[in-house]
Formats: structure tokens, C-alpha cells, sequence
């Protein structure tokens, strides 16, 4: 009887990759499904008012909006109607090209962001940390980002 051949292990490079895609995945249903019981926003929407509390003027081309939260035009088309729908922003034209279209945040849409930070801070933390302390590949990952992400700032 023949052994059965095993299939090559993949490389170092794919195995850190799919942790990373583990990782991403846990965390952004993690948050995903907090945020929306706590304060009713799915994460584009969170992260859409982030992207506009920090924006000069609280406002963004749609373009802009879109390339920020990595969606194509018509996926930020309807999460900006959705926005728009529970007055956390608003449209405005663009005054020097008239086809143009800002997305405006509202007074209520920076509360919501505001509340809902703290959720969504608390909240990764408590994941990564999870995450960390249940496998070593995991811990080693988020110590490297971590330590990166401060020795910036």
C-alpha cells in the first residue's frame, strides 16, 4: 500500500497572511455585531463618520468617502442614503463643479460617532487582547502592530 502523499505546507508568508485574515475576520465581526446592537451603525457607517468627524469642514467628496472606506461608487451611494435617511449627514453640491457631491456630517451624526467610538475602541481592544491570549501567532502579530502603531506615534 502506497502512503498517502501530503500536500506541500504553504509558505511562511501564506500562513501569516491567513492569520491575519483570521484575525481581521473575528475582529470585524466582533465589532460589526456590537456596534450595531449598542448604537444601530454598521461598521462603513462607523467608520464613514469617523472619516467625516476628521475632515475639514466635516465634509467629503463622495469620491473621497468612497476611496477612504475602500467601497465602490455605488456601495458608498447607499451607505450615504442611509446616513443621510437618519440625519447623521447630509448632501451638498459642490459649488465649483455643479456634478460633484459632498457628504456633509450633521450635529446628530457626529454624537452618534462619538458615543459609538468608545464602543468600537473598548471593544477591539477587548478582541485583540482576546485573540492574543489564545494563540501565540496571534499574540506575536498584534505585539508587532502594536509596537509599530506607537513607536509612530
Amino acid at each position: 500500500m502506497t502512503p498517502p502523499v501530503k500536500a506541500p505546507r504553504t509558505s511562511p508568508d501564506a500562513r501569516t497572511w491567513n492569520h491575519l485574515l483570521t484575525l481581521h475576520t473575528r475582529v470585524e465581526s466582533r465589532l460589526g455585531t456590537v456596534l450595531q446592537r449598542r448604537h444601530g451603525l454598521g461598521l462603513s457607517e462607523y467608520r464613514a463618520l469617523g472619516f467625516l468627524d476628521q475632515a475639514d469642514k466635516s465634509e467629503l467628496r463622495m469620491t473621497e468617502l468612497a476611496d477612504r472606506l475602500g467601497l465602490n461608487q455605488s456601495s458608498v451611494t447607499r451607505l450615504v442614503g442611509r446616513l443621510n435617511a437618519a440625519e447623521f449627514t447630509y448632501r451638498d453640491l459642490c459649488p465649483d463643479d455643479k456634478r460633484g457631491a459632498y457628504t456633509v456630517l450633521t450635529d446628530a451624526g457626529r454624537t452618534r460617532y462619538r458615543e459609538a467610538r468608545t464602543t468600537y475602541d473598548t471593544t477591539l481592544s477587548a478582541a485583540l487582547d482576546e485573540l492574543a491570549a489564545a494563540d501565540p501567532a496571534h499574540a506575536a502579530i498584534i505585539a508587532t502592530a502594536r509596537s509599530a502603531v506607537r513607536s509612530r506615534e
